[in-house]
Protein backbone atom coordinates (compact mmCIF):
# COMPACT_ATOMS: atom_id res chain seq x y z
CA UNK A 1 0.00 0.00 0.00
CA UNK A 2 2.72 2.48 0.98
CA UNK A 3 4.70 1.67 -2.18
CA UNK A 4 1.88 3.04 -4.35
CA UNK A 5 2.30 6.68 -3.30
CA UNK A 6 3.60 9.28 -5.73
CA UNK A 7 6.89 11.08 -5.31
CA UNK A 8 5.02 14.38 -5.03
CA UNK A 9 2.83 13.09 -2.19
CA UNK A 10 5.76 11.71 -0.23
CA UNK A 11 7.84 14.82 -0.88
CA UNK A 12 5.10 17.18 0.32
CA UNK A 13 4.62 15.21 3.54
CA UNK A 14 8.35 15.01 4.25
CA UNK A 15 8.81 18.73 3.50
CA UNK A 16 6.01 19.79 5.83
CA UNK A 17 7.24 17.41 8.52
CA UNK A 18 10.69 19.01 8.28
CA UNK A 19 9.04 22.38 8.99
CA UNK A 20 7.41 20.86 12.08
CA UNK A 21 10.72 19.34 13.22
CA UNK A 22 12.39 22.76 13.24
CA UNK A 23 10.29 23.82 16.22
CA UNK A 24 11.84 23.62 19.65
CA UNK A 25 10.40 20.69 21.64
CA UNK A 26 8.34 19.69 18.59
CA UNK A 27 7.94 16.10 19.82
CA UNK A 28 6.23 17.20 23.01
CA UNK A 29 4.26 20.03 21.38
CA UNK A 30 2.94 18.02 18.44
CA UNK A 31 2.46 14.87 20.51
CA UNK A 32 0.46 16.72 23.15
CA UNK A 33 -1.75 18.44 20.56
CA UNK A 34 -2.23 15.12 18.78
CA UNK A 35 -3.28 13.15 21.84
CA UNK A 36 -5.49 15.94 23.18
CA UNK A 37 -7.38 15.93 19.86
CA UNK A 38 -7.42 12.13 19.70
CA UNK A 39 -8.83 11.82 23.21
CA UNK A 40 -11.47 14.45 22.45
CA UNK A 41 -12.63 12.18 19.60
CA UNK A 42 -12.14 8.86 21.44
CA UNK A 43 -12.52 9.58 25.18
CA UNK A 44 -12.71 5.88 26.08
CA UNK A 45 -9.17 5.46 24.71
CA UNK A 46 -7.89 7.43 27.71
CA UNK A 47 -8.17 4.21 29.73
CA UNK A 48 -5.37 2.67 27.64
CA UNK A 49 -3.10 5.33 29.12
CA UNK A 50 -4.45 4.98 32.65
CA UNK A 51 -6.56 8.15 32.53
CA UNK A 52 -10.21 8.39 33.56
CA UNK A 53 -12.56 8.84 30.56
CA UNK A 54 -13.95 12.06 32.11
CA UNK A 55 -10.50 13.58 32.75
CA UNK A 56 -9.91 17.04 31.28
CA UNK A 57 -6.94 16.67 28.96
CA UNK A 58 -6.08 20.33 29.01
CA UNK A 59 -5.40 20.07 32.73
CA UNK A 60 -1.87 20.23 34.10
CA UNK A 61 -2.41 16.77 35.58
CA UNK A 62 -2.41 15.24 32.11
CA UNK A 63 -0.19 17.61 30.13
CA UNK A 64 2.56 17.32 32.76
CA UNK A 65 2.07 13.60 33.35
CA UNK A 66 5.43 11.95 32.59
CA UNK A 67 3.83 8.83 31.12
CA UNK A 68 1.63 10.93 28.84
CA UNK A 69 4.54 13.11 27.70
CA UNK A 70 6.77 10.10 27.14
CA UNK A 71 4.18 8.37 24.96
CA UNK A 72 3.38 11.58 23.07
CA UNK A 73 7.08 12.07 22.32
CA UNK A 74 7.55 8.40 21.43
CA UNK A 75 4.62 8.53 19.02
CA UNK A 76 6.14 11.54 17.25
CA UNK A 77 9.51 9.75 17.11
CA UNK A 78 7.73 6.85 15.41
CA UNK A 79 6.25 9.28 12.87
CA UNK A 80 9.80 10.58 12.29
CA UNK A 81 11.06 7.05 11.75
CA UNK A 82 8.20 6.09 9.46
CA UNK A 83 8.61 9.18 7.30
CA UNK A 84 12.37 8.63 7.06
CA UNK A 85 11.68 5.16 5.62
CA UNK A 86 9.18 6.28 2.99
CA UNK A 87 11.77 6.27 0.24
CA UNK A 88 14.28 3.48 -0.24
CA UNK A 89 13.33 1.44 2.85
CA UNK A 90 9.67 0.93 1.96
CA UNK A 91 9.66 -2.85 2.56
CA UNK A 92 11.18 -2.35 6.01
CA UNK A 93 8.55 0.30 6.77
CA UNK A 94 5.75 -2.09 5.84
CA UNK A 95 7.17 -4.74 8.18
CA UNK A 96 7.52 -2.21 11.01
CA UNK A 97 3.93 -1.04 10.59
CA UNK A 98 2.64 -4.63 10.54
CA UNK A 99 4.55 -5.38 13.77
CA UNK A 100 3.27 -2.19 15.39
CA UNK A 101 -0.27 -3.19 14.52
CA UNK A 102 0.23 -6.58 16.15
CA UNK A 103 1.69 -4.94 19.27
CA UNK A 104 -1.19 -2.50 19.60
CA UNK A 105 -3.67 -5.37 19.94
CA UNK A 106 -2.06 -6.16 23.31
CA UNK A 107 -2.55 -2.56 24.41
CA UNK A 108 -6.27 -2.66 23.66
CA UNK A 109 -6.12 -0.35 20.64
CA UNK A 110 -9.20 -0.80 18.45
CA UNK A 111 -8.89 -0.70 14.65
CA UNK A 112 -11.42 2.15 14.53
CA UNK A 113 -9.03 4.33 16.54
CA UNK A 114 -6.75 4.63 13.51
CA UNK A 115 -9.09 7.00 11.64
CA UNK A 116 -9.38 9.18 14.72
CA UNK A 117 -5.61 9.15 15.16
CA UNK A 118 -5.23 10.30 11.55
CA UNK A 119 -7.63 13.17 12.21
CA UNK A 120 -5.65 14.05 15.33
CA UNK A 121 -2.29 13.89 13.53
CA UNK A 122 -3.49 16.15 10.74
CA UNK A 123 -4.98 18.55 13.31
CA UNK A 124 -1.67 18.69 15.22
CA UNK A 125 0.46 19.27 12.11
CA UNK A 126 -1.97 21.88 10.78
CA UNK A 127 -2.06 23.66 14.15
CA UNK A 128 1.74 23.80 14.33
CA UNK A 129 2.26 24.86 10.70
CA UNK A 130 -0.68 27.24 10.45
CA UNK A 131 -3.44 27.55 7.87
CA UNK A 132 -1.27 29.21 5.20
CA UNK A 133 1.30 26.39 5.15
CA UNK A 134 -1.15 23.51 5.52
CA UNK A 135 -2.96 23.78 2.19
CA UNK A 136 -5.71 21.47 0.97
CA UNK A 137 -3.14 19.68 -1.24
CA UNK A 138 -0.86 19.12 1.75
CA UNK A 139 -3.82 17.85 3.78
CA UNK A 140 -4.70 15.37 1.02
CA UNK A 141 -1.08 14.17 0.88
CA UNK A 142 -0.99 13.66 4.65
CA UNK A 143 -4.28 11.75 4.48
CA UNK A 144 -2.85 9.48 1.79
CA UNK A 145 0.40 8.78 3.64
CA UNK A 146 -1.28 8.25 7.00
CA UNK A 147 -3.92 6.09 5.34
CA UNK A 148 -1.25 3.83 3.86
CA UNK A 149 0.65 3.54 7.15
CA UNK A 150 -2.47 2.86 9.20
CA UNK A 151 -3.67 0.33 6.60
CA UNK A 152 -0.56 -1.73 7.30
CA UNK A 153 -1.03 -1.39 11.07
CA UNK A 154 -4.63 -2.58 10.80
CA UNK A 155 -3.44 -5.53 8.71
CA UNK A 156 -0.97 -6.28 11.51
CA UNK A 157 -3.78 -6.17 14.06
CA UNK A 158 -5.82 -8.63 12.01
CA UNK A 159 -2.80 -10.95 11.77
CA UNK A 160 -2.54 -10.94 15.58
CA UNK A 161 -6.07 -12.31 16.02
Amino acid sequence: MVAEMSYSTVSNVIDTWEQVRRRENYEQEVGTKLFQKFFSIEPEAKAIFGFRPDMDLSSDEVVKNKRFIKHAQFFIQMIDRALSLLGPEIEMLTEIMLELGEKHVRYGVKAEYFNSMGTALIHAVKTVLGESEFTEEIRADWLEVYGALSYDMIRGQKNAH
